[in-house]
């Protein structure tokens, strides 16, 4: 596969303390790749080690075809949108703009070209002249994505851009990115522990802890078929539900069995093989149980209602099974109240299982 941005065999550690273990991974020209994990995952580690901001252990970084793992910042061939914005307070959007290109001594009429083109992609136009002071967060954000872009480099590196930004704009200046990348096709490497962000922004998803990536996917194929229990319950919200339980035979037939549960497993697509009898953990998301389990035909796990959360165009519906609390999302207005009894049923074949040592089975 072509790739971008390589990183082959990438270690970083402090002294004993590895921070990144022994990675390699190739981003495809043009693709929109989000690193996403909790605090502490090394995702901002490894993208400032892409950067050329952070000191590497071993391995190497190709970037567009060039072994620039020692190379300087200024000769990557990158721009970078950090988390703070870092504008200069004195200087006006448009030199703010225009400052890296005139210390690079690019002619003015390429600089006066590359600003008001910038500008007019990301709705600067009217506030060239303005200082930061006189700008809201998301006009100040986009000054700072606009400060990279102006570069006109092949790869573009976001360092969780929008976490000090309210929840509205946060949607608004998402959706902005997204259409920006539609727009420009360069390749973008993004940071964010926000799995909206991640979810509607990536074309692929590596998810990281510990400093190793445990799934590299696409937003659906993570969602949907999560390589392990910590991808799974990391992904989702409300998370994903887990019932312990274990896999065995049944008069010939495979299936899971917890605390009175036994659920057939005919219609689950395993990995491979179905598994030897064992212990086991199912897994499924709140919107994959059905209120009526019993007139859709399917294994219900029945309950007591414990809370009721309305969110406008849906409900999360917690309810007690076994001395577990589950949830079911339902779209709509619902009539449950606590203490009703329910009984949802599960569709097997969107459910994940998971075998003893965490992985998917």
């Amino acid at each position: 596969m072509q790739s971008t941005v390589s990183i082959k065999d990438l270690q970083i550690a402090y002294g004993d303390h590895t921070v990144i273990e022994k990675m390699s991974i190739d981003i495809a020209p043009q693709e929109f790749l989000v690193l996403l994990g909790p605090s502490g995952c090394g995702k901002s580690t490894l993208l400032n080690a892409i950067a050329g901001l952070q000191d590497i252990t071993s391995g190497e970084i190709w970037i567009s075809g060039k072994n620039v793992t020692w190379d300087e910042p200024k000769d990557r061939g990158i721009g970078m949108v950090f988390q703070s914005y870092a504008l200069y307070p004195r200087m006006s959007v448009r030199k703010n703009l225009s400052f890296g290109l005139r210390v690079a001594g690019l002619p003015k009429a390429e600089v006066e070209a590359r600003v008001a083109r910038t500008a007019a992609l990301l709705h600067l136009d009217k506030l060239l002249d303005r200082r930061p002071a006189e700008l809201s967060g998301g006009q100040r954000q986009r000054v700072a994505i606009g400060r990279a872009l102006v570069r006109e480099v092949d790869v573009f590196l976001f360092d969780e851009p929008l976490s000090n930004l309210d929840a509205k704009l946060r949607n608004e200046l998402r959706v902005e990115i997204k259409k920006l990348h539609q727009s420009l096709g360069n390749t973008m490497i993004y940071v964010t522990h926000d799995q909206v962000e991640a979810l509607t922004l990536a074309d692929r998803i590596a998810i990281m802890r510990d400093g190793v990536i445990q799934q590299l996917a696409s937003p659906a194929e993570i969602y949907h078929r999560p390589a392990n229990l910590f991808v799974a319950g990391f992904i989702g919200a409300p998370a994903m539900n887990f019932i312990e339980g274990k896999i065995g035979t049944i008069n010939g037939e495979a299936r899971f069995v917890s605390n009175g549960l036994s659920i057939s497993l005919a219609g689950y697509n395993f990995q491979s093989t179905a598994p030897a009898a064992g212990p086991a953990t199912l897994g499924f998301r709140p919107e994959h149980l059905v209120l009526d389990g019993a007139a859709s035909g399917l294994p219900t796990i029945p309950g007591e209602v414990s809370v009721v959360e309305p969110m406008g165009s849906d409900a999360v519906i917690w309810f007690d099974w076994n001395n577990q609390s589950l949830s079911l999302r339902l779209m709509g207005d619902v009539s449950l109240q606590p203490g009703d009894a329910m009984a949802p049923g599960l569709d097997v074949t969107k459910a994940s299982f998971f075998g003893a040592d965490g992985s998917r089975l």
